[in-house]
Parts: structure tokens; C-alpha cells; sequence
């Protein structure tokens, strides 16, 4: 009874900590003290799972915290920034599987249960697959290892079919008091094809939506399989995870102007993009030097970072472009858009790693306004969230997603490797405006370009 009470304190306490580490995360500026926060009340919670009474394999145990421990402090150590958003995918999907291995170790046991904990046992299993399976292909195609969004005949139908057979036979085997092997395992097939068959049309264009989804999903799991087996811990943070991912998702949705079930019913492939208003004009391309001057004799600059910042790990040539700008008296800021990167908040990480301060750096609806005053606006690696027919082109997929107005700045710099599409597939207007020019090559090189230009300008 003492060792219960100890647990059961020790857990209540472990959930508030986990709250106020969630509650920091919301800003920039307490966000690793919050991860800490959560970090050591988990650390709290495993360790007093080890004094309820009458536990068993208590080796086992300890070799897969061991382990496991070890592979996340290692990847944590070595991943790359550019590298976060299929890291993070991975991890949320080890999650999901660790439910639905719990919810497969109940059913072999076949344990009687009533008759809601056997339909959140059922529904758990589902989820915690489906969040397993498809965020490995999120993360096959955040590393690159899947380039094609894969679309069948017929795909929502698919998913409706398979979603209910697998759900049927979930229950079917939940409710059972001695489910056979084989229909155990039809079971876990049909539910991890699933979530494959879900991700696989997804296009990068969506991918910040879904990987916050598949995250709400683990984090429901999580709490479904708490219940199941009575361990409070489960159930707390199951549920905050859950709620807070399904939370980020709707917001994530919105910035994008897309509701949640065209992200996964009506998905942007990422395939290149057929019709809609022809782009007119030409691209014109200018020089670093050219470049360098814009930005040292204007007034204010407005840097607009991408994913193509992360892949070439610019940001720290960036910042420190942008110190020799301000030293010249130049003001410099930068605007975030919600979707920009591959997962959300990637900008923000990469510019606070590079030391940028975090009062520097403004979200789209603090910014915006700001575009039509600034001398130069300098993307950077983006494309989709400063495509002007976003505002224009009702055929286009992205029509209504909230852009940044970098084409209303009088002059506007794009940074980018070549002349193709984005990740949408979708050709971007913007580059083809009288105000706008394309500095061409690696993010890092160009950017390191401008800064030995502005640098001979000094004086």
C-alpha cells in the first residue's frame, strides 16, 4: 500500500513538472529550460515505476532503458539541425510503436477485460500502428529515401475500407478472451499498412501538418494503453501529448489555410503542378555585389529563412551578414512563416542556434505589414509561404495559405540553387516580378559572397 501511495505521488508530481516544462516550450526564450523541465520529470516517473509492488522482469527492463537511452543520447548528440524534422519524426513514431507493442502484449495474454478498456485496447493499437508506420515514411521522406508521393486508384476509398476492416477486426480480437495468433497478427498488418498507405500520397508541402498529426496520434495511444493497464503516468502524459499535438496541428492547418482532412484526404503531392494562372515574365539574376549593395545602402531588410537555408546550414553566414549590416546601420529582421521548414518551429531552432536573438525574429502576422517599408527583402531557401498566387490563383493548391508579403518590399533577393519549382511542385510568381531578382548557388556560398562585398563597402 506504502509503495502504491509513493508511485501514484511520485507520478502526480512528475505530470505537473511536465505541464510547466510544456508551458515553458511556448517560448523561445525558456523552451530548452521547459525540455529540461520535462526531461527530468520523465527521469522521475520511469524511476519510481520501478517501486510498484510485485514487478516483474525488472532486467529486461533496465537493459531496454539502457539501451534505448543510449541510441537517444548518441542521435542527439550527432544529428544534424538540418536533420531535426526526420529525427523528430522517427522518435514520435518509436512512440506509437511502443503503444501498440503494449496493446499486442495484452492481446497475446488475452486477458479479460470490460468492455470499454477492451475498445480503447482495440482503438489504441490502431493508432499507435498507424502513428508507427506512417511516420517512418514521413521520416523516408524527410531524409530523402522517398522522393515520389505515391497516390492509388482510388485512395480515399482505400483508406476508408481499410480504416474500418482494420478497426473491426481490432475490437473483434479485443473483445475475444482467446484471440488466435493469426488473427493477432492480420490485425497489426492490416493497421501498419495503414498508416503507410495514409502518408504515401503526402507531399512535403503538408509535411509540417502531418508530422504534428502522427504526434497527436502517439500521444493518444499513449494515453489509451495508460488506461488499459492502470499506470496513471501513461494516461497523464498520453493526453497532454495528444491534446497539445492536436492542438499544433489545427494551428499548423490554419497558417496553411487547409483543413486537416485535405491534408490527408486531398493532399499537395509535391508532384510538379498543372494549370492555373500562367506565370508571365522572366527571372533576372543579379550578382553577390549587387546583392551587397542593395542591402548595405538601404534601410531595412527583411530576411525570410527556408528550408534551403537548413539543407546548405547557412544561418550562421546569415547572422553574421546581418551583424555587418547593423554595424552599417542597417536595420535587419527576420520573418518566420508557420509551415516554413519541414516541421514546425525548424526556422526558429536554426536561427536561435546561430545566435540570433530571439526579439529579432517576428512571426508572419507581426511582420507582414512590415514588407511594403523595407528597402530589401532577402529570401533565403523558401518558396511555397512567399508565393504571391497564394492571394490570386484559385486553381492553385495553396490558394488562401497566409503568405508572407515579401513581394510588396521595393526590392527582393532570392536565394536559391536553381530555377525549379518548390517542394509544392508549384512555380513560384514571385520570382518572375520587376522587383525581384535570383542570386543563384549553395545559400552558404552566396551569402558568404555578400558578406566579403559588404565588408569591402565598410567606410
Amino acid at each position: 500500500m506504502t509503495s502504491n501511495w509513493f508511485v501514484n505521488m511520485a507520478y502526480f508530481i512528475a505530470a505537473i513538472v511536465f505541464i510547466f516544462g510544456l508551458k515553458a516550450m511556448a517560448s523561445p526564450v525558456t523552451a530548452r529550460k521547459g525540455v529540461v523541465w520535462a526531461g527530468y520529470a520523465m527521469i522521475g516517473a520511469t524511476v519510481a515505476t520501478f517501486f510498484i509492488p510485485d514487478l516483474h522482469n525488472i532486467g529486461l527492463m533496465v537493459v531496454a532503458i539502457v539501451l534505448g537511452g543510449g541510441v537517444a543520447w548518441y542521435s542527439g548528440k550527432v544529428v544534424k539541425m538540418t536533420d531535426m524534422p526526420q529525427m523528430v519524426a522517427i522518435y514520435n513514431g518509436m512512440g506509437g510503436g511502443a503503444a501498440a507493442g503494449i496493446a499486442a502484449i495484452e492481446l497475446v495474454r488475452g486477458v479479460p477485460h470490460d468492455a470499454i478498456t477492451s475498445t480503447l485496447l482495440a482503438l489504441g493499437a490502431v493508432i499507435g500502428a498507424v502513428a508507427f508506420s506512417g511516420s517512418c515514411v514521413a521520416f523516408a521522406k524527410l531524409q530523402g529515401l522517398m522522393n515520389k508521393a505515391i497516390r492509388l486508384p482510388g485512395q480515399n476509398n482505400i483508406n476508408f475500407l481499410l480504416s474500418v476492416v482494420t478497426i473491426g477486426i481490432g475490437l473483434t480480437v479485443a473483445y475475444s478472451a482467446h484471440p488466435s495468433g493469426f488473427e493477432i497478427f492480420l490485425f497489426f498488418v492490416l493497421a501498419l499498412a495503414l498508416g503507410v498507405i495514409l502518408v504515401l500520397p503526402i507531399g512535403g508541402a503538408d509535411m509540417p501538418v502531418v508530422i504534428s498529426l502522427l504526434n497527436a496520434f502517439t500521444g493518444l495511444a499513449v494515453g489509451f494503453k495508460g488506461f488499459v493497464i492502470g499506470n496513471p503516468a501513461l494516461i497523464v502524459a498520453g493526453i497532454v501529448v495528444g491534446a497539445s499535438g492536436m492542438l499544433l496541428t489545427q494551428l499548423m492547418a490554419k497558417a496553411m489555410n487547409r483543413p486537416i482532412k485535405n491534408v490527408i484526404f486531398a493532399p499537395i503531392t509535391g508532384a510538379a503542378v498543372e494549370g492555373g494562372e500562367a506565370v508571365e515574365g522572366t527571372m533576372r539574376e543579379l550578382s553577390a555585389m549587387d546583392a551587397a549593395a542593395l542591402m548595405r545602402y538601404g534601410q531595412k531588410v527583411i530576411i525570410v529563412p527556408g528550408y534551403g537555408m537548413a539543407v546548405a546550414g547557412a544561418q550562421h553566414k546569415v547572422w553574421e551578414m546581418s551583424q555587418l549590416l547593423e554595424e552599417a546601420g542597417v536595420e535587419v529582421v527576420f520573418a518566420i512563416h508557420p509551415v516554413a521548414g519541414r516541421m514546425p518551429g525548424h526556422m526558429n531552432v536554426l536561427l536561435a542556434e546561430a545566435g540570433v536573438p530571439y526579439d529579432k525574429i517576428f512571426d508572419l502576422d507581426e511582420i507582414n505589414a512590415d514588407f511594403a517599408q523595407a528597402d530589401v527583402a532577402l529570401v533565403i531557401g523558401a518558396n511555397d509561404v512567399v508565393n504571391p498566387v497564394a492571394r490570386t490563383d484559385k486553381s492553385s493548391p495553396i490558394y488562401g495559405m497566409p503568405i508572407l508579403n515579401a513581394d510588396m518590399a521595393q526590392n527582393v533577393i532570392v536565394v536559391k540553387r536553381g530555377k525549379g519549382a518548390g517542394y509544392s511542385g508549384i512555380e513560384n510568381a514571385l520570382f518572375y516580378k520587376d522587383n525581384c531578382r535570383m542570386l543563384y548557388g549553395s545559400a552558404q556560398e552566396a551569402i558568404g559572397e555578400v558578406i566579403q562585398h559588404v565588408k569591402s563597402m565598410e567606410g
